[in-house]
């Protein structure tokens, strides 16, 4: 039987908000069977990120955290030669023009909005990542 790649993908899940972190992860668990790691900082993630062993295939990292930003945790990430080449999607509750451009400025792979549909979650970052089903 053929490996399911899809099924095989790793998340990391970057956020200061409990809630958003365990609906997320149940979300993509359930309709993308992903296995999903999570971290409640930056520094945490940059950390879960490095971790040889569960190298995630894509990072979606809240913007606002107290601390690190999803901003500053992305260009510390760069920095690192063994993380710098994973997508990090960010998530935000800014809407703002200004504010869009300025993430896709940092060179992130992506901007999705809060509050999101956990329904379709999987999908978002799918599209965003070019991943085909």
């Amino acid at each position: 039987m053929p490996l399911n790649i899809k099924a095989m993908r790793q998340i990391l899940i970057i956020d200061d908000e409990d809630d958003i972190r365990e609906v997320a992860a149940l979300s993509l668990e359930a309709t993308a069977g992903w296995e999903i790691v999570t971290a409640n900082s930056g520094a945490a993630g940059i950390l879960a990120a490095a971790n040889p062993k569960r190298r995630p295939h894509a990072i979606l990292m809240d913007v606002m955290m107290p601390g690190m930003d999803g901003p500053t945790t992305f260009r510390k990430m760069q920095q690192n030669p063994d993380i710098a080449g994973i997508p990090v999607l960010l998530l935000t509750a800014k809407v703002q023009g200004v504010d869009q451009r300025r993430f896709a400025d940092l060179g992130v792979a992506g901007v999705l909005f809060k509050p999101f549909d956990p329904l379709t979650l999987a999908a978002q970052i799918s599209a965003a990542l070019g991943w085909k089903d």
